[in-house]
C-alpha cells in the first residue's frame, strides 16, 4: 500500500480532498492527471498524421468456463438435451448469430471477431493460459512463464513510467487470483494488484478458502511508505537508500532487493504524477461516463457471481489504460455453471453484453480503439450436453474466444464445431495463437523475440504460436 498524506486543496468542481496516494485500494484522491492524457496524444498524432502513442491490452477472464452453445456457438437443430433454452439472434455479420441475452454484442458484431474454435486448454481452473498462453506447469522449475502483462513490463516499461505496466484486477479462485504471476523474470516484473474487493465483491467457494490461504498473500501488492514523508523529501530518500548497504543488494539471489529497488523508483513516479491515483478513482469519472456504463436493469450478486455494477470493471480498464498502464486484467464471474446454467446465464450475460460493447464503442469514440487490443475468454470450455442439475461441465476440448480493437480485422467468425459444439472441425486456433497475436499487436514479435531464463537460455514468447492470419 502507498500512502502520502498532506493538507487539503480544493477542485474546480468544488469537492475538497486530502492530497493522499493508496495503491492497493480504490480511496484515491483525485490527484492532478495533467495536459498530456493518452486521448490528447492520440488526437494530436492523428492530426499530424504519425501514430505512435503507446499500445496496451485488455485481458477480460470469464472465471469458471464460458458455455460457448449459450453465446456464439448456438447449435438450434441439436438435440435439446444439447442446445439448452436460449434462442439464438441474428448479428451485424450476416449469417451469423449468438444467444438472445448478447444483443448490444449482436448489434456492434462487425466490431468484434468471434474464434469458435478455441484448443489447447490445459483443463485447469486458473487462468495460467488466459494470462500467458502457457499452462502452469510449464517451466515450473524456473518459476513458470510469465504473463503477457509482466513480459510488457520486461520489454517495454520503465521505472520512470507514471503508470504500472501491468495492472491486474483479477478475483475469482484462488489460482485465477494467482495466475498474474512474472514467472522466470523474477519479482522485479510482478503485476501490480491492487484490492478492489469492497468495490467489486467476489466471495470464495468455501472449499477453497483454505487453498487460498496456504498460498499467503502473495495474491496482494503491499507496500506502505512513513505517512509523516513529504513528497518533496520521497526521493532524496529513495537515494539514499540506494547508496546503503550495496554489498548486501548485489548478492542477494532471490531477486526481490532488486524488486524492492524497481517498485520504489515506480511509486515515486506514481506519487508525483497523479495520474495512476486518478484513474483508480471512479469517483473522478464524470456522471455522463458513470451513467454509461450503468446496467439499465442491474442484476442482483447471486453467491459467486458477479452482480450488475460489475460492468465498472471495464470503466476501470479504460481509465488505466488512458493513465499509461499497458496491460490490464480483469475477471467477470462465476461461469463454473455445474448447476443452474441457465438461470446463471440470464444473470451474467447482460453484465458481459453491456461491458463489453460499452467499452469498445468508448475506446472508438475517443479515437483509441486501434491501440488498445480486448481480449475475451476463459479457461476452457462447458459441455454439450446438459447435465442432471440442468447445468453444464468442464469441457477442455473447444472453447471461445471474442476480440476487438488492436487495428485487428474484425467482422468474421473464425473456425467452426461439429453439430454439438463438442470437436473443432474447422481452423482450430490455439491459445498461444491469441497470444501470439496480441504481442504482435503491441508492436512485439512474437517469432523473434527471446527472454533469458535463469539458466541463461532463450525463451520464445510463445513457444509454437503463429500469429492469427485473419486479423491482421
Amino acid at each position: 500500500m502507498l500512502n502520502i498524506q498532506g493538507g487539503k486543496y480544493r477542485y474546480c468542481d468544488g469537492l475538497t480532498r486530502r492530497d493522499f496516494v493508496r495503491a492497493g485500494s480504490l480511496a484515491f484522491g483525485g490527484l492532478a492527471l495533467g495536459q498530456f492524457s493518452l486521448p490528447t496524444m492520440l488526437r494530436a498524432e492523428a492530426a499530424a498524421g504519425v501514430r505512435n502513442s503507446q499500445k496496451a491490452v485488455i485481458l477480460i477472464h470469464l472465471d469458471g468456463g464460458p458455455p460457448q452453445q449459450d453465446m456464439i456457438d448456438l447449435k438450434p437443430e441439436a438435440p435439446v438435451e444439447v442446445r439448452g433454452e436460449f434462442t439464438s439472434i441474428p448479428t451485424a455479420i450476416p449469417g451469423f448469430h449468438v444467444g438472445e441475452l448478447l444483443p448490444k454484442l449482436a448489434a456492434n458484431a462487425k466490431k468484434f471477431a468471434f474464434i469458435r474454435s478455441l484448443v489447447g486448454s490445459a483443463g485447469a481452473h486458473d487462468a495460467f493460459q488466459c494470462q500467458s498462453g502457457f499452462g502452469a506447469k510449464e517451466l515450473n522449475t524456473m518459476g513458470g512463464w510469465p504473463a503477457l502483462g509482466c513480459v510488457l513490463g520486461k520489454l517495454q516499461g520503465t521505472t520512470r513510467d507514471p503508470a504500472p505496466s501491468f495492472v491486474d484486477m483479477m478475483q475469482g479462485r484462488p489460482l485465477v487470483r494467482n495466475s498474474a504471476r512474472p514467472g522466470f523474470l523474477g519479482p522485479s516484473y510482478q503485476a501490480f494488484r491492487p484490492d478492489i474487493s469492497h468495490l467489486f465483491v467476489r466471495e470464495l467457494e468455501q472449499g477453497m478458502v483454505g487453498e487460498l490461504a496456504r498460498r499467503g498473500q502473495n495474491h496482494a501488492t503491499s507496500l506502505a511508505l512513513n505517512e509523516t514523508l513529504s513528497l518533496g523529501r520521497i526521493d532524496d530518500r529513495r537515494q539514499l537508500l540506494a547508496g546503503l548497504d550495496r554489498y548486501r543488494r548485489e548478492v542477494d539471489r532471490s531477486g526481490m532487493m532488486g524488486a524492492m529497488d524497481n517498485f520504489s523508483q515506480q511509486a515515486v513516479g506514481i506519487l508525483t504524477s497523479g495520474r495512476f491515483a486518478r484513474a483508480l478513482d471512479l469517483q473522478d469519472e464524470p456522471a455522463v461516463g458513470l451513467k454509461r456504463y450503468e446496467l439499465e436493469n442491474p442484476v442482483e450478486q447471486v453467491g459467486t457471481s458477479d452482480a450488475g455494477f460489475a460492468t465498472n470493471k471495464f470503466l476501470l480498464a479504460r481509465r488505466l489504460v488512458e493513465a499509461g498502464v499497458r496491460c490490464v486484467s480483469l475477471t467477470l464471474a462465476d461461469y463454473d455453471t455445474h448447476s443452474g446454467n441457465f438461470d446463471r446465464m440470464r444473470r451474467l450475460m447482460p453484465v458481459l453484453d453491456h461491458g463489453l460493447t460499452t467499452l469498445v464503442n468508448d475506446f472508438e469514440e475517443r479515437g483509441m480503439l486501434d491501440d488498445v487490443s480486448i481480449i475475451v475468454w476463459g479457461e476452457f470450455g462447458r459441455t454439450p450436453k446438459i447435465n442432471k442439475n440442468a447445468g453444464r461441465d468442464h469441457w477442455p476440448g473447444v472453447g471461445m474466444a471474442l476480440l476487438a480493437g488492436g487495428g485487428m480485422q474484425t467482422g468474421q467468425v473464425i473456425g467452426k464445431t461439429d453439430r454439438n459444439a463438442a470437436v473443432a472441425i474447422e481452423r482450430p486456433v490455439h491459445y498461444q495463437d491469441v497470444m501470439a497475436t496480441l504481442y504482435r499487436k503491441l508492436g512485439i514479435d512474437p517469432v523473434s523475440t527471446t527472454l533469458t531464463d535463469p539458466s541463461g537460455r532463450p525463451q520464445h514468447l510463445v513457444g509454437t504460436g503463429k500469429v492469427i492470419g485473419e486479423l491482421v
